[in-house]
């Protein structure tokens, strides 16, 4: 299967108040990693310091980088009509949702489906079910977290494990028995008509 996993670095978590300060993608066929895509995002605000703790991005990173409706495009051509994966998806899809309806922005096709619960459902049993925890238990290489494109890979990876262990299982791995399994409403972007630049004729 060829899906694309995803992650966002924020300045805090709330998606009405907080903004985005990266966005990271990876797009994989199986547990193959393909081509990725990254770039900071410029919030407009400045970053807490408990986010930069975390993330270890700095307002002088951010600066002079594109805004996030001009990245939408980009990452909206990147994932195509493919699945998306997330690790907790629900936060970065509430994240991008925002930025989406608020521009009208380009937005990946696709379903977005969640390796948190899958996990959980799959791997039973386990301490925890972080992105790291899960990384060590697989011994995934891995090197920094909380960066979007490097938590991206580890996201693809566990969901190409969770595919794989389904398979050996038996069971089935198509997006809506996927959706289902995870019991929660499917999310999607809306798509937004592109709008045609307005000419200036005065």
């Amino acid at each position: 299967m060829k899906f694309v996993a995803f992650d966002l670095e924020t300045t805090g978590t709330k998606p009405n108040a907080d903004m985005i300060v990266e966005v990271g993608a990876v797009l994989f066929d199986g547990a193959r990693a393909v081509k990725g895509f990254g770039t900071l995002v410029d919030p407009g605000i400045p970053i807490p310091p408990d986010a930069s703790e975390v993330n270890g991005i700095s307002d002088d990173m951010v600066r002079g980088q594109p805004r996030i409706k001009d990245v939408m495009g980009d990452f909206a051509d990147f994932c195509g009509d493919l699945p998306l994966v997330a690790h907790n998806a629900p936060f970065d899809f509430k994240f991008l949702l925002e930025d989406v309806n608020l521009h009208k922005a380009a937005a990946p096709k696709g379903v977005v489906l969640d390796t948190l619960p899958l996990a959980r459902l799959v791997f039973p049993g386990l301490a925890n079910y972080r992105l790291g925890t899960l990384v060590r238990h697989f011994g995934f290489p891995s090197g920094t977290f909380h960066r979007a494109e490097e938590d991206s890979s580890y996201c693809g990876l566990l969901f190409a494990k969770i595919l794989e262990t389904l398979e050996m299982r038996g069971e089935s791995c198509l997006e809506h028995d996927l959706v289902k399994m995870i019991g929660k409403a499917e999310m999607r972007f809306p798509q937004f008509a592109a709008q045609p630049d307005q000419l200036d004729l005065f």
